[in-house]
């Protein structure tokens, strides 16, 4: 019963993550289990052939929701993003810090910090976004050229 129970979890969560586009990016939830939904990002990785961004932030952070705008404004990062890579915010705020799950990862030095993994959830990349930012925004040719550099090769 018990593991009909996480399977329908993950159904369930799969379909949510299928669902989004970048335009309802998820807001970060501090009572989100990041290491449950890495695991079924992984897997929608996996059958898409898409990497992955770990955006880490939270709902206090300015910079995360003009990053969050800029992409969704933006109509060729937005696509980049659609067509090669599966985006899930981790929340790092007051209520949860997620210290145990971010461990695994290089230590941030600001937010929104971007990781990006391959499909397996390997690490192949910390971006710090400041050098992504051009005045009070960020800077579309430098971005697309992030994107255009981590995702993944199709065959």
């Amino acid at each position: 019963m018990k593991s009909i129970l996480i399977l329908f979890v993950m159904i369930i969560s799969t379909i949510s993550l299928l669902a989004q586009t970048v335009d309802s990016l998820p807001k970060f939830d501090p009572a989100s289990n990041p290491n449950d939904d890495l695991k079924v990002v992984i897997e929608l990785a996996g059958n898409t052939n898409k990497r992955i961004i770990l955006d880490v932030g939270g709902e206090w952070c300015i910079w995360c929701h003009r990053i969050d705008a800029f992409i969704h404004n933006t109509g060729e990062i937005k696509s980049l993003l659609e067509e090669n890579f599966i985006v899930l915010k981790i929340n790092y705020s007051k209520e949860n810090k997620n210290e145990k799950f971010l461990s695994q990862y290089p230590q941030v030095a600001g937010y929104p910090h971007f990781f990006v993994l391959d499909k397996e959830g390997k690490l192949l990349h910390s971006q710090n976004t400041g050098e992504l930012e051009k005045d009070k925004d960020y800077d579309k040719e430098k971005f697309i050229a992030f994107l255009n550099k981590w995702k993944a090769v199709k065959n």
